[in-house]
């Protein structure tokens, strides 16, 4: 099974990685197409553009500025270490073993808004390009429009490659919409996690994003490869829920905390 994550605003490119180890990101020649984009925007542009402070506007267009494509380990990192969020708070890809990250190169992917689809190994440069961005460029008026079909492509080369039956989607709605389910050549399985909160039981995003990050971390961990073991899945006090749940929608429910 292939395992889809979206990103994370927060990063982390001060402390080490934790592995030396690394690859390159397949589809760089479309983040640089993206990047020329992304150059020619003011830090107001930027601001309305993302909603962000002037502060963190400047900050990237400094980094639009300076991303260059010959990524290396001196001014690149390792995308599942660069990455700091409530998913990877619950993946802690600090603490994985070796055999757990060599699987985890091979089963999870990341989805992108300037990268497309990142391994957990391939190098990245700092930057802030969410996927529902309306960034105008000469596919569209937004970063799906740019994409298209490129990243379900990749996703059906990697399947197909490795023989997945499954694809465990652990992306929020934003970036799961950069992929098109209907071209898709693996069945898509979507978790959700829901939380008991005043007696109902509902998808609070705080925990829920943090749920995706262990789910993932459980996979890896377990060597799941088959939906029943993946309904055993009980990190943090989550149990499957079978009456809640469809055969594309397993649900994992959680008493209040």
């Amino acid at each position: 099974m292939l395992i889809l994550v979206s990103p994370a605003k927060t990063l982390d490119f001060e402390n080490p990685p934790g592995s030396e180890s690394y690859s390159m990101p397949t589809l760089l020649d479309q983040s640089e197409q993206l990047i020329e984009v992304c150059r020619k925007l003011t830090p107001a542009d930027i601001a309305s553009l993302m909603k962000v402070s002037d502060k963190i506007a400047g900050l990237n267009v400094a980094r639009f500025s300076s991303w260059q494509k010959d990524f290396t380990p001196a001014n690149a990192k390792q995308a599942l270490f660069a990455f700091r969020g409530d998913v990877y708070t619950g993946l802690d890809a600090d603490t994985l073993s070796p055999q757990a990250l060599d699987k985890a190169q091979q089963q999870l992917r990341i989805l992108s808004g300037l990268y497309g689809l990142l391994k957990p190994l391939d190098l990245m440069q700092a930057y802030r390009l969410e996927m529902g961005t309306r960034l105008a460029n000469e596919r569209g008026i937004n970063l799906y429009q740019f994409w298209g079909d490129i990243i379900t492509n990749e996703i059906n080369k990697t399947t197909e490659e490795q023989g997945d039956e499954f694809i465990i989607n652990l992306a929020s709605n934003e970036y799961f919409k950069a992929v098109k389910p209907k071209q898709l050549k693996a069945q898509v399985i979507t978790p959700v996690f829901k939380d008991c909160k005043n007696g109902q039981y509902k998808v609070i995003s705080f925990y829920a994003k943090k749920a995706r990050g262990m789910m993932a971390r459980y996979i890896l961990d377990n060597n799941i490869d088959s939906l029943e073991a993946l309904t055993q899945f009980d990190t943090a006090g989550y149990y499957y829920s079978e009456k809640d749940s469809t055969v594309n929608e397993p649900v994992f429910l959680r008493e209040e905390q």
